[in-house]
């Protein structure tokens, strides 16, 4: 737990200056082709204080997230048998697992069920968004003293990513956690809290690829599913899904750059920006990840995604989706331990209201067409086995349908943290399985309930981290990581 002052408050973990040596060591990041705004993600990759071993055997894990809440009775949990105003409008289908169904404009997924598993059982008490999201990015129920659902705090849980990036061991020199194609932010501009290291301290954030520009007004897969939920006239913006510039900067070729003293000459004006703005050490490791990325092809090519074959783009999609999945993908392939991918951001899964049109023609589609090219090609690839494949929202959806006529022209469901559903795939999962069940409404678990803790400790059980491991903060107090078991089934 963290250390609590006269008043009885947490108190942030103090972090030592950096050095002079240390900045200029690590200011050739910027010269090696990194655009500034990777630069601060690079940054946050240094930890203070020790951490434990992971196991031996590296393993993957790619964290799906559908900010805004997806209902599980409109996808993987209908009630067909259920009235009207329960069951909404969508049909099941059978899958390609007898006994199975899933969401009829889901059929990718129904024909791949003897790759993925579903959690239909799993269940917190939060139907607000902010508090939502920290408890299933972090793993945690009860939330941290000190939470502010305006912003992420400095005593936040630490998200499961950031642990990740912690407690594993670095592959390829590269991060060992990193979340894509954007952080989540609300309409209003707030980051939502959650996804960052909290009281790990903010060394230990994990790395952030912000590919996607942010957009208040627009939700879902850009450019071809992009939506608003209400509708309203608005003009959609040209957005580029921009990966980090990998290149190296004209002059360096690869002779000359494997001299690193004859960049020392370029470092006047980034050292005196180091000296000012940077807050962690070992910036060493910065230099050595920004020249694997450099170096490198696999990785290259990992972030490098609008460049992929064009058969290839095809089946993940040629939008915001299908880019992220297969970025996903690739970053694994190359070395990454965990990837969380946000689909969508401004809480785009968020169906208030226009529920049923927005799921069938915007968001449906390019999901189950890139999350199937993803099953797809981590299967025929041999890494399905190896890395495991989790999706969920910050909660499900209420059973009842429910009208906004003052925002919206159809209905939808609103918020509701006593019951979701969850995808597996992968990581040693058992295909074609469900786990848990709810009641004849799809409202609550009747048998099997599942925590976030519970999904948290599967992760961290994939990733082969041991339920001993834990974190040292500043004062070299350890903080273990499991508060559950893993959810038992699955396996």
């Amino acid at each position: 737990m963290p250390r609590l002052n006269q008043k009885g408050c947490p108190t942030p973990f103090l972090h030592p200056k950096l050095s002079r040596r240390v900045a200029i060591q690590a200011g050739a990041v910027g010269l090696l082709g990194l655009g500034t705004n990777h630069l601060t993600a690079l940054q946050s990759l240094a930890a203070t204080g020790e951490v434990a071993q992971a196991a031996p055997r590296a393993r993957a894990v790619i964290y799906i997230f559908l900010s805004g809440g997806l209902g599980q009775q409109d996808s993987f949990d209908l009630k067909p048998e259920a009235p009207e105003e329960i069951r909404g409008e969508f049909k099941p289908i059978a899958t390609r697992t007898p006994g199975i169904e899933i969401c009829e404009h889901l059929p990718m997924l129904a024909s791949r069920s003897q790759h993925w598993s579903l959690l239909r059982s799993l269940t917190h008490s939060s139907n607000d968004h902010s508090a939502g999201h920290l408890i299933m990015l972090t793993g945690r129920t009860q939330l941290p003293p000190g939470f502010d659902p305006t912003k992420p705090n400095p005593t936040d849980w630490p998200s499961i990513a950031a642990i990740a990036g912690a407690l594993t061991k670095p592959r390829n020199n590269l991060p060992p956690a990193v979340i894509l194609p954007e952080k989540l932010v609300h309409n209003s501009g707030r980051v939502i809290p959650g996804q960052l290291a909290g009281v790990m301290g903010p060394s230990r954030d994990p790395m952030l690829i912000e590919a996607s520009p942010f957009d208040p007004n627009a939700y879902g897969a850009y450019p071809e599913y992009e939506f608003d939920h209400q509708e309203r006239k608005r003009t959609p913006t040209v957005k580029r899904f921009q990966a980090p510039n990998l290149s190296l900067p004209e002059g360096f070729g690869a002779t000359r750059f494997s001299h690193r003293l004859e960049l020392l000459d370029h470092l006047d004006a980034q050292r005196r920006e180091l000296d000012e703005n940077a807050q962690t050490v070992q910036l060493d490791r910065h230099r050595q990840d920004a020249i694997s990325m450099l170096t490198d092809p696999r990785v290259k090519q990992a972030f490098d995604v609008m460049s992929a074959d064009p058969k290839m783009l095809e089946r993940y999609g040629r939008n915001s989706f299908g880019w992220s999945l297969l970025m996903a993908r690739r970053l694994v392939e190359a070395g990454v331990n965990l990837v969380q991918v946000n689909l969508g951001n401004n809480e785009t899964w968020d169906t208030h209201g226009n529920a049923f049109p927005h799921l069938r023609n915007n968001l449906f589609p390019p999901t189950d067409r890139a999350l199937s090219a993803l099953l797809d090609d981590l299967h025929s690839s041999g890494l399905l086995d190896s890395t495991l494949i989790v999706m969920a929202g910050e909660f499900g959806r209420t059973p009842r349908i429910s009208t906004l006529p003052n925002f919206y022209k159809s209905s939808g469901r609103d918020h509701w943290g006593h019951v979701q559903t969850v995808f597996f795939a992968g990581g040693g999962t058992q295909g074609g399985r469900v786990v848990g069940s709810t009641d004849k409404n799809a409202g609550y678990p009747t048998s099997n309930p599942q925590t976030p803790e519970a999904l948290a400790a599967t992760i961290y059980r994939s990733l082969g981290i041991p339920q001993s491991t834990h974190w040292t903060d500043a004062q070299s107090r350890p903080h273990y990581i499991y508060y559950g078991e893993p959810i038992a089934g699955l396996f």
